[in-house]
């Protein structure tokens, strides 16, 4: 794991290394279900949150003050579905593989229990993003179901997305 790597909460001028980070993840169209063509401004207003146990942004930074990652996390759902949080992660190609993810996972996991969540629900997972199921599982997450086909991987075509669980009562 990459100990020189802390996670600290979004602040806006943060936003100039987050887009490159976000416009690589989402133009691969291999991990994320967002559209390949989203624009910046689309891309901030979806992946910004309000800073508050209804959701937050933060970024994973190296030693050296670059952001090399950045998760959001909030409400999976509203009403009788908002005692569940949910989260995505997006880590800057080069520094895959070192850590950067499951600092980021493992914020949110506390962020959730911090603020009363029963637990953390992914919604679409990629059965492709083999290191992102691993990392989840690795920390507890079980894939609950697998809707077949319902994501268009650009080389592998139509894969299965996972959505996958974290109950902290069992955890």
């Amino acid at each position: 794991m990459d100990t020189g790597v802390i996670v600290r909460v979004f602040e806006q001028e943060d936003w100039a290394e987050v887009w490159p980070i976000v416009r690589e993840v989402v133009r691969a169209a291999d991990t994320f279900t967002y559209d390949p063509a989203m624009s910046e401004t689309e891309a901030r207003h979806g992946w910004i949150e309000p800073g508050d146990a209804s959701g937050l942004t933060v970024v994973a930074v190296t030693e050296h003050g670059r952001v090399v990652g950045t998760a959001k996390m909030g409400r999976n759902r509203p009403g009788p579905g908002a005692h569940v949080a949910t989260a995505s992660f997006m880590v800057a190609a080069d520094t895959r593989g070192r850590g950067v993810g499951r600092h980021l996972c493992g914020y949110a996991l506390d962020w959730a229990r911090r603020n009363g969540y029963a637990g953390v629900q992914f919604n679409a997972v990629a059965a492709s993003n083999l290191s992102a199921v691993h990392l989840y599982e690795s920390l507890g997450f079980t894939v609950v179901g697998t809707v077949p086909g319902a994501f268009e991987h650009p080389t592998l075509g139509r894969v299965g997305l996972h959505v996958m669980y974290c109950d902290f009562a069992s955890a």
